[in-house]
């Protein structure tokens, strides 16, 4: 069941699958489809919630949200909008930098973290360039740097109805609005990771050359107690070119924690 629902007062539209325990679902730049393999698996064990983020897909976009962290805000909203607690969050790329942004702000809904091909931090010296400009590229190039086979990205636009070329333009459109400046990076967050104190799973497609595995590495570096785990014959987009391992990766990593309790940080139980 898909549904519209109202998050101050921004219509989003969301992707809704299965039952069990809370899933949230942040998609990359390139959206969500709604027949996404990944959702109807992951939806075997969890109730799945796959927003488009404001200004993607079909879901509005208000006035004042113009930056990541706006976006961080508007899913501690969502999810309190749903009384949702104990979700495993799990962001690809855009979606894995809001993750962060949302975890690092305030983890009390929070059981697990999943960050795969995150972009959001600086790994280099300010001549070093750690995230490709996919804006500088063309088309050819950002599908061979961003897919294992970049048979995978190729789509007879002609094909698609005009709605379906809107969405895409409107996703392409929203990246560059987030993502353009500074390029795909709060250059404070990576110091910020270290609040981190939900488990977090960083995976990585091997063959990703729109942000290296080296990056990849960084990251997870950057966050207490974070492992990280290779999905081979993937690119950018592991939940797209390997759904079946990406999904069993998650699964994996929640039933580690299923036992688990979670332990209240000083930030999450301080009144206000």
């Amino acid at each position: 069941m898909d549904r519209q629902i109202d998050i101050s007062g921004t219509r989003i539209e969301v992707i809704e699958r299965g039952a069990g325990p809370p899933l949230l679902f942040l998609h990359p730049g390139i959206g969500i489809a709604p027949d996404s393999a990944v959702l109807n698996m992951l939806a075997e064990r969890f109730h799945v919630l796959a927003p488009s983020h404001p200004g993607f897909g079909e879901s509005g976009l208000a006035s004042d949200t113009s930056t990541v962290e706006d976006l961080a805000y508007h899913y501690l909203d969502f999810m309190k909008r749903l009384d949702v607690r104990d979700v495993r969050l799990v962001g690809v790329g855009l979606g894995g930098w809001i993750a962060a942004e949302i975890a690092v702000m305030n983890s009390s809904r929070l059981s697990q973290l999943v960050l795969a091909n995150s972009v959001g931090i600086k790994v280099g010296d300010r001549e070093t360039r750690d995230i490709v400009d996919i804006f500088a590229i063309t088309k050819e190039d950002l599908a061979s740097r961003s897919y294992h086979d970049p048979n995978a990205a190729r789509r007879d636009l002609g094909a698609l109805s005009h709605e379906q070329r809107r969405i895409i333009a409107r996703n392409w459109e929203s990246t560059a609005r987030f993502g353009w400046s500074p390029y795909m990076h709060n250059p404070k967050l990576r110091g910020r990771l270290q609040r981190l104190d939900v488990p977090t799973l960083i995976l990585w497609g091997e063959s990703d050359r729109i942000v290296s595995v080296d990056y990849g590495r960084a990251l997870c570096k950057a966050i207490p107690g974070a492992r990280f785990e290779l999905i081979p014959s993937a690119g950018h987009y592991p939940h797209i070119e390997q759904p079946a391992r990406f999904a069993q990766a998650i699964l994996d990593f929640a039933g580690e924690g299923r036992h688990e309790t979670r332990t209240a940080s000083p930030a999450d139980t301080l009144s206000p």
